[in-house]
């Protein structure tokens, strides 16, 4: 009888144990969820895009006439100082080989003005013949004309006679002399390679190039030796103290940018935190394909560097620059983190922890950055919201700060 009670006993420890172990497993528990307080703090509202940095002026180096470009004196990084600094030198290039049809209407271009330079002289000879006589006629109309031999006109015409002459003598004189350089600029088309060099001083062959400004050589566009026209580029000149940034941002982030904004110049390669100004935003824009193969309409704002020079004096020309530009800011805001915001309807919502459970409110935002968001209502300050809420946080459901 004891045995039987006993076991009764023992049977029913086990069942309530069972279902105390079931209630236990089966009753609800305060889901852990990350917190988040509501607070007041500055807060900057920023367009982030990567940028390149440029010497302000940069200077082109290009030659002034076709020849012989010798190899350049100077390298990547020089100093140069103006007017002084030899960065370039250019022979003039020798005639070229005439072919033999080339040569034949050469020869004969010299022939005709040969030829006409003949006949200029034998013009000149007539109008100076002509001027003597006309001379010769007005001496004896003078001294016909003290005694009353030949009229007034007759005198006129005699001294109208020898200016027409000398006139006519002058011209012939003139015309001479344009075919004589006409034969020269003939003959000058039959000098060969082999002449030209012969008679050329090598001592003061050449055209020197020097620097235009103060700076650094940036660029070698023509390094080797080699026979270029005019206007080939040669080289690029530059003051590296003398430098300015520029990025490229979407139209609809440039509207809202103004000249005279501060930016954060960041992953420059070095540490420290650098700042620029707005200097001045292009007012035309351009079609830009993004790595996804997207266009784009992207406008150029241009910045100037603030702060320590020695620091600037790191960057040089072209390299890559982020630049965080402020379009907003204020000392004292009330916000909230992003991860915390989700869609409700049409407006936007947090999970708001108040008495171990999770509070949906609606909530209104003003500015945001990447990180955070303006509250102008619905929420005050000190009070924690969940972040990254997961399915299972709804309105009610009891919630247990996350174990750190």
């Amino acid at each position: 009888m004891f045995s039987s009670w006993g076991r009764s006993v023992v049977v029913l420890a086990l069942a309530a144990i069972v279902v105390g172990g079931t209630v236990y497993a089966m009753w609800p528990r305060p889901e852990p969820v990350d917190l988040a307080s509501v607070l007041r703090a500055p807060l900057e509202v920023t367009i982030n895009e990567e940028g390149v940095t440029r010497i302000r002026d940069v200077y082109v180096v290009s030659a002034p006439v076709p020849g012989r470009f010798l190899r350049t004196p100077r390298e990547v990084g020089d100093r140069v100082v103006a007017n002084e600094t030899l960065v370039a030198v250019i022979r003039p290039t020798l005639p070229t080989f005439l072919d033999q049809r080339g040569r034949r209407e050469a020869e004969a271009r010299v022939g005709a003005a040969e030829a006409a330079v003949k006949l200029g002289e034998a013009e000149v000879r007539q109008a100076k013949a002509e001027w003597e006589f006309a001379s010769g006629d007005l001496a004896r109309a003078e001294r016909l004309a003290k005694t009353s031999t030949i009229s007034q006109r007759a005198l006129d015409q005699a001294r109208l006679n020898v200016e027409v002459r000398a006139a006519v003598h002058a011209r012939a004189s003139a015309d001479l002399a344009v075919r004589r350089q006409e034969l020269e600029s003939a003959r000058a088309r039959l000098i060969e390679p082999g002449d030209e060099a012969a008679g050329r001083d090598d001592t003061n062959c050449c055209i020197n190039i020097r620097a235009p400004i103060d700076g650094e050589v940036m660029r070698i566009v023509t390094e080797s030796e080699q026979i270029i026209s005019a206007g080939t580029p040669l080289l690029e000149i530059g003051d590296p103290g003398n430098l300015e940034l520029t990025v490229d941002l979407l139209s609809t982030d440039a509207v809202q940018v103004r000249p005279g904004a501060l930016a954060m110049i960041e992953r420059w390669g070095g540490e420290a935190l650098l700042r620029a100004r707005v200097r001045r935003i292009d007012s035309a824009g351009f079609t830009k394909v993004s790595a996804l193969g997207i266009e784009e309409q992207r406008v150029r704002v241009t910045l100037d560097p603030v702060g320590d020079e020695e620091i600037w004096s790191q960057l040089g020309h072209d390299y890559r620059i982020y630049a965080r530009i402020v379009v907003w800011q204020g000392d004292d805001v009330l916000q909230v983190p992003l991860s915390a915001l989700f869609r409700h309807g049409d407006d936007w919502a947090v999970f708001r922890v108040a008495g171990g459970r999770a509070r949906r409110v609606g909530v209104s935002l003003g500015q945001r950055n990447d990180r955070v968001a303006e509250v102008t209502g619905g929420l005050e300050a000190g009070e924690e919201v969940i972040v990254h809420p997961s399915d299972v946080v709804d309105d009610g459901v009891a919630v247990v700060a996350r174990a750190p």
